[in-house]
């Protein structure tokens, strides 16, 4: 698929062939702009709220929706879904949601598991999905 832009505000042009997946990616693409526009998408603007307490805002993550095996080495959608939820739980930092499983992505994951009593395999897996969405 060929997207073409000429500005950050403007429309994507594509060839035809790709037109459902284009209009897929435009619905994604349309509502990361409202999340980040809303100041969602990102993490909290200050880690610390007034007289120093943490701010419990969790930010949206809007990069994927399932729970297929991810792990080491992948790069994409998943794994920038499970290091958004790994940031908003603070086992990673915002700066480390890359899209790519590396390292710190594979630490995270352990400790996260680990806490959770979890295998801590650095897999994310059906039951971390499920423990990152739910605790």
């Amino acid at each position: 698929m060929e997207f073409v832009k000429t500005n950050a505000l403007s429309r994507t042009v594509l060839r035809p062939a790709a037109l459902g997946t284009a209009v897929r990616r435009t619905a994604v693409l349309t509502a990361t702009a409202g999340l980040l526009t809303a100041g969602l998408l990102t993490g909290p603007a200050s880690a610390d709220g007034p007289a120093g307490e943490r701010a419990d805002t969790m930010a949206a993550c809007a990069y994927y929706n399932g729970n297929a095996l991810t792990v080491y080495g992948q790069r994409g959608d998943r794994v920038s879904q499970a290091q958004c939820l790994l940031a908003n739980r603070r086992y990673l930092p915002w700066g480390d949601v890359t899209g790519y499983f590396g390292p710190k992505t594979r630490a995270a994951v352990k400790k996260f598991q680990s806490r959770h009593h979890l295998t801590a395999d650095g897999k994310v897996n059906k039951k971390t999905w499920y423990a990152l969405y739910h605790a």
